[in-house]
């Protein structure tokens, strides 16, 4: 993954942990026609985010340790 793919994954997964978000609301903020943008399908695709039948989308332990690992 390029660094900037890398990047914009932390920022999504920042985003996600900061508050309780809405699979709606992260179809708008995060979802693009542009392969090369793509964290949201990838952190679906990669077990980092999960979505809740509440409809909520929330990190998966997956997704706490790549944020914890990037921390680092």
């Amino acid at each position: 993954m390029a660094s900037e793919a890398k990047l914009l994954m932390v920022q999504f997964l920042d985003w996600v942990a900061a508050r309780p978000r809405t699979l709606a609301e992260t179809r708008a903020a995060w979802s693009s026609t542009c392969p090369l943008n793509c964290a949201w399908e990838d952190a679906i695709s990669d077990d980092l985010v999960a979505c809740h039948p509440d409809g909520s989308v929330r990190l998966t332990p997956r997704g706490y340790a790549r944020r914890t690992a990037v921390a680092a």
